[in-house]
């Protein structure tokens, strides 16, 4: 069995977007899973994080919602190819697709459909105290409105971000260079 930080080359993959190896263990970090705990992976794209996020809750569970039918057919296959029996895939938009899951203790979002406000919502109602949201935001609007929802909730939220930017070097002839890997703010809510 893989520790923690499979190799993007070891998931199948499509055309969906999936989050990189570096950004998957950040978050995992953020998201402090328990072997017992419920999580709900939103926006779960190629299910690289459902993965590694079932491997963590081992006891627990794991709700992969997508709604791009190519990418729950790559978190199923991804989810045979890893053994991972704890992981179930949820076809569906949140956060309509969530209310027919059971409260979770943990929550990343990969991708929200410009939602992101209706599905903390459904997470802050739905998770217990010292329960944790993790936020992937690609695009500065996505960071301004997850910043903007926990501000407004800080009786119910503390929050925290960073900024990540990873850089893999890349043989080009005889030197190594810097390839860049798009920038990404991790944006991680504890509810109190």
């Amino acid at each position: 069995m893989m520790g923690l930080g499979i190799e993007d080359e070891a998931f199948i993959r499509g055309k969906v977007p999936m989050t990189k190896q570096e950004i998957r263990v950040l978050t995992l970090v953020k998201a402090h899973i328990m072997p017992k705990d419920v999580v709900w992976d939103i926006g779960a794209g190629t299910g690289s994080m459902s993965v590694e996020a079932a491997r963590l809750a081992s006891q627990g569970r794991v709700y992969a919602v997508e709604r791009n039918a190519e990418g729950v057919s790559l978190i199923q296959q991804n989810k045979e190819k890893f053994g991972v029996e704890n992981l179930t895939v949820v076809e569906g938009e949140a956060p309509d697709a969530l209310k027919d899951l059971p409260d979770c203790d943990v929550a990343i979002i990969g991708g929200s459909g410009s939602r992101l406000s209706e599905i903390l919502d459904e997470i802050s109602a739905r998770f217990k105290c010292g329960g944790r949201v993790v936020i992937n935001c690609i695009t500065v609007q996505t960071l301004a409105a997850a910043l903007e929802y926990l501000r407004a909730h800080e009786t119910v939220f503390s929050y925290e971000a960073i900024q990540v930017q990873i850089n893999r070097l890349q043989a080009v002839g005889s030197y190594d260079m810097a390839k860049a890997i798009n920038p990404i703010y991790i944006v991680t809510g504890e509810k109190k």
